[in-house]
């Protein structure tokens, strides 16, 4: 555990960012509202607001409001552009965002050229959430202040590629100069070692941090979670190009089965992939009312902890790891 004396991991991330710590919360649908984001800021780490969660831009700026009454740490929000039958109104979200003070945004889906140069107006570093070196090497190129690299095993939206982060991760660090965080996967000090020594400068966190104290979510899914394994997640909507990982139940099925049936457009499992009925799982901890986004790291989380316990016990294990069991796998020369 870390104390005032114990070393601390500084990375491009904390220099860039402002934070004490190289930890990120992922900016999660129905999740990142101002009580989990808060909790992490207050950590030390970098704490993401949802901005597609707020209905309207308006209910935004009373959310990022009532974020900075509850921690006075940095924090972003985030803006994900992505296809949609009937597209939020995404410029007015932005200037909401911009107009709240807010000196942070993660974007992810779409490329996103078209808000850096307003954002860049006003002082606000953007960090890209990607799924392959190519997008991250675009996102670099139009000015982003840094990238986010999502392997195969996230939550969410994996791309289309099936590269898992131990590929990804060091092919996207030969290319990037820029601060990288690694995302999809992490939960615990050996992912964090682990992302360090693959090329990045941060590890970005979503399912762990679904899974604490503060986060809004029932505590069903909290401990539902906890008690399942790597195994219980499912690739939904890949005939569609828009695969997205979500947690194994009759829903996911039910949406396999219709795309397995070699003719299923969007329109015949709308119904079923609507984010409306996850957000009620996670508002009633019906496990089997809609779709919900797990990662595989599922496997490895094992408990609810405050998010002060558990960015303090990633970031303490980390530096007892690094500097006990890698520092002791060295052979000095003239070692026995």
């Amino acid at each position: 555990m870390l104390s005032h004396t114990t070393p601390r991991l500084t990375t491009r991330f904390t220099e860039t960012f402002g934070v004490e710590h190289p930890v990120m919360q992922g900016g999660m649908q129905w999740v990142g509202r101002a009580e989990l984001v808060s909790a992490v800021a207050n950590a030390g780490a970098l704490g993401t607001l949802t901005a597609l969660t707020q209905p309207t831009p308006e209910h935004l700026s009373r959310e990022i409001a009532r974020c900075r009454e509850m921690t006075d740490k940095p924090f972003a929000v985030n803006l994900t552009i992505l296809p949609s039958l009937k597209p939020p109104p995404f410029a007015e979200y932005r200037r909401a965002i911009i107009e709240s003070g807010v000196k942070i945004i993660e974007t992810a889906g779409y490329n996103p050229e078209e808000h850096i140069e307003d954002f860049r107006k006003y002082g606000i570093k953007v960090i890209h959430k990607c799924t392959s070196v190519r997008h991250a090497v675009a996102a670099q190129r139009v000015g982003v202040d840094a990238v986010s690299i999502d392997g195969f095993e996230c939550a969410g939206h994996p791309g289309e590629n099936d590269t898992p982060g131990l590929v990804l991760l060091p092919a996207a660090a030969d290319k990037i100069t820029i601060p990288m965080l690694a995302s999809g996967g992490f939960a615990d000090a050996r992912g964090l070692v682990a992302a360090l020594a693959l090329g990045a400068d941060a590890i970005n966190m979503g399912t762990r941090f679904l899974c604490t104290v503060e986060s809004p979510v029932h505590q069903n899914v909290k401990r539902h979670i906890v008690e399942s394994t790597e195994t219980e997640t499912q690739l939904i909507l890949r005939t569609l190009n828009n695969t997205s990982r979500v947690h194994r139940n009759s829903i996911s099925e039910e949406v396999v089965a219709i795309e397995q049936s070699g003719r299923a457009r969007i329109e015949d499992v709308a119904h079923l992939v609507s984010g409306g009925r996850g957000r009620i799982v996670y508002e009633t901890g019906d496990l089997e009312h809609g779709v919900w986004s797990a990662g595989q790291v599922q496997g490895i989380i094992r408990d609810i902890p405050t998010c002060r316990d558990l960015v303090t016990r990633i970031v303490g294990d980390a530096i007892e790891l690094i500097n006990g069991r890698l520092t002791g796998a060295l052979v000095r020369p003239g070692a026995g």
